[in-house]
């Protein structure tokens, strides 16, 4: 419905900044999300001065991480989409800039309060909250951060010409709020090393996200790709709601044998086979499994649902189906693959899983899941009818 909308048509570089600000969830509320799990299953939260003093400096942490990398993804947005067509307009940059920020920030409060409730409720329940945090994070992230682009960028732009001093305006006050989230955040000795030491992965997944988002422009744009548009959030937010799941847990088990950095038996030093990492006894590989074979019936509700509402632009025949499902189980093959081999990686070189795989992972499941939804959708269009209703 939105690549309809004027704000879209006119100002493209908008479908650049979604990959990249739904990928927040996975930079910023799914590794809040994964920490204070693990906080809270090695008992780092059951008193009320510690409880206050971890929400109070984690949610300053978010905040600031949030706006700016909301920031830094306007900035490339505004390249990526300089850069192919050679034309530059201040105007939309602003606009860019100031709907990036707000949506970044707003979102991140919304749902890092519902990611302390979550966990806080899960573990009253007797629940593991890695198995249910990460995921609420992962949907209700692409949920609630496109709905506030839309509206936000919408709101803007109809200000574009008329007020033009508000999009600066918005800029300027988000960006002017971050030396107190920063204070508050400074308070924490545990929150203030994640804040120094975690801008590489988050700045590097926003980045690989926004490489996402420009393979979904160029396709977007191109009648012959606009069912594209339907099925891009669905398969990167399955993709990185399930790898997050598995990165989440494994960061866990690895929790509970020691401290980053500590080798041991459980803790391979080189890179898994794919039979250890899907086949073997182990507890992390028998997740794996159950992660990977929920991706075909999960993915099957979506396409139903998606073709009852008759959303997008594309006939679901039974090649579409095939070829959609195989680029959706590839992308979470190797996401878990990855993710087996990451987060070991990390734990071994003194890196708090928690804060650094996350973000990486979810951005590669954004690009990997785009790339392969594209090459799906051109070589269905290469053997199919050639209209913009492929599959057809």
């Amino acid at each position: 419905i939105l690549q309809h909308w004027d704000v879209f048509k006119n100002v493209t570089n908008l479908f650049i900044l979604v990959p990249a600000l739904l990928g927040l969830k996975g930079n910023l509320e799914m590794t809040l999300a994964s920490r204070l799990s693990t906080a809270a299953n090695i008992g780092q939260m059951d008193t009320p001065k510690e409880f206050w003093k971890m929400i109070t400096g984690n949610m300053a942490l978010l905040l600031v991480q949030a706006t700016v990398v909301g920031f830094l993804a306007s900035i490339a947005a505004v390249v990526f989409g300089w850069i192919p067509d050679g034309h530059f307009s201040l105007s939309h940059a602003v606009l860019l800039c100031a709907s990036s920020v707000a949506t970044a920030f707003v979102a991140s409060l919304f749902l890092g309060m519902i990611m302390i409730g979550v966990i806080i409720g899960s573990r009253r329940m007797g629940i593991n909250p890695d198995n249910v945090a990460t995921p609420i994070a992962a949907s209700l992230g692409d949920l609630v951060t496109l709905a506030l682009l839309s509206g936000i960028s919408c709101g803007l732009y109809k200000d574009l010409e008329s007020k033009f001093y508000v999009n600066p305006l918005v800029c300027a006050l988000f960006l002017a709020l971050l030396p107190i989230w920063v204070f508050v955040a400074r308070k924490d000795s545990a929150t203030w090393e994640v804040l120094c030491s975690s801008w590489e992965p988050v700045v590097i997944a926003m980045a690989i996200s926004s490489v996402g988002g420009l393979i979904l422009d160029r396709t977007v744009s191109d009648p012959n790709f606009a069912g594209m548009a339907v099925f891009t959030p669905v398969i990167n937010g399955v993709g990185g709601n399930l790898v997050a799941v598995q990165a989440s847990r494994i960061s866990t088990y690895l929790h509970m044998s020691g401290m980053p950095g500590e080798s041991s038996k459980t803790v391979p030093w080189k890179c898994p086979s794919p039979c250890s990492t899907f086949c073997s006894s182990d507890v992390n590989s028998r997740s794996a499994r159950v992660l990977f074979l929920l991706v075909v019936p999960g993915h099957l509700v979506f396409l139903y649902t998606i073709s009852s509402m008759q959303g997008g632009h594309t006939t679901l025949t039974l090649i579409f189906v095939v070829f959609y499902m195989t680029a959706a189980l590839l992308q979470v093959l190797i996401l878990l693959y990855i993710a087996d081999w990451m987060v070991h990686w990390m734990w071994n070189r003194d890196l708090d899983p928690d804060n650094f795989s996350i973000p990486y992972l979810t951005a590669l499941g954004d690009l990997i899941g785009t790339g392969l939804l594209a090459v799906s959708f051109h070589i269905l269009w290469l053997i199919g009818d050639r209209d913009s209703d492929v599959g057809d």
